[in-house]
């Protein structure tokens, strides 16, 4: 069974899923901070692992509000 070709995704892809810029993209797939892997020059990345990666770092801790905000 051949494999659903949304299922990889180029850099330019996943910058418009995850709504954030290729340059930030860049820079965490070279830190290895995002799951990927590089083909040849390009960037490749399986969705699933990208869903799996958003699920496990959960939502971001807000900074409390100042007392100027309130």
């Amino acid at each position: 069974m051949p494999a659903d070709p949304g299922s990889v995704l180029t850099i330019d892809e996943l910058a418009e899923y995850l709504k954030v810029s290729k340059s930030t993209l860049y820079k965490l797939a070279q830190e290895a901070s995002i799951p990927g892997q590089k083909v040849g020059k390009h960037w490749r990345f399986h969705k699933a692992a990208v869903d799996e990666w958003l699920r496990q770092r959960g939502p971001t801790a807000r900074p409390p509000k100042s007392d100027d905000e309130e």
